[in-house]
């Protein structure tokens, strides 16, 4: 499985931006998706899961209200609609997913990961 993260760049405070992340090979049947993010000298962090059905989904309380994940199965994609970026915000954004319905905030959970998108905020 491949998965390529893109739409990361430089905004101002209190802009948007909007990720993508393509899967594509051998993708399980039904399979979990999410995002986490590293800042410079901090380890990764969880930032939001979507299930399968995009029934269920899962923020951290750093997002809470500000971002949206969302996914296309049709398109084998996820999303992350960010908006009032902080400068805090500012990390390399990655995608992840695992085989099977649960949703979860660990990434020790997930098989495969995307190279990452650079997302700098500005104050």
């Amino acid at each position: 499985v491949q998965l390529q993260a893109s739409g990361g760049g430089l905004v101002q405070a209190g802009d948007s931006l909007r990720l993508s992340c393509a899967a594509s090979g051998r993708t399980s049947s039904t399979y979990a998706m999410g995002w986490f993010r590293q800042a410079p000298g901090k380890e990764r962090e969880f930032v939001a899961a979507i299930s399968w059905s995009a029934g269920s989904t899962y923020y951290a309380d750093s997002v809470k209200g500000r971002f949206t994940i969302s996914r296309d199965n049709a398109k084998n994609t996820v999303y992350l609609q960010m908006n009032s970026l902080k400068p805090e915000d500012t990390a390399v954004y990655y995608c992840a997913s695992k085989a099977g319905v649960v949703v979860t905030p660990a990434p020790r959970s997930y098989d495969y990961w995307g190279q990452g998108t650079l997302v700098t905020v500005s104050s």
